[in-house]
């Protein structure tokens, strides 16, 4: 479906490139290492079954889903990027 001077599977290419970095910024994010005994944010005990679950762990759920719907607040504008990018 592409034209002009773009090969055939450029738009299929540049969504597996976002796709990709997606992937790559959500590894980027993810802990590592121990995990902490207690919260860095309200020093709540984290439990025994969380720190093995999650390594590397530093929140407890609640400041977890707190930064992560502050996270998600701030959203990102994929379809006004790829609109623009296409063009």
């Amino acid at each position: 479906m592409a034209g002009g001077w773009t090969s055939d599977t450029s738009v299929q290419d540049q969504i597996d490139a976002t796709v990709e970095d997606a992937i790559k910024r959500a590894r980027s994010r993810m802990a590592q290492g121990p995990g902490l005994s207690h919260c860095e944010d309200c020093d709540a005990p984290i439990p025994e079954a969380r720190r093995k679950a999650v390594p590397g762990v530093r929140l407890c759920i609640a400041c977890q889903e707190a930064e992560d719907n502050q996270q998600a607040a701030a959203g990102f504008n994929r379809r006004g990027s790829k609109d623009s990018q296409l063009r």
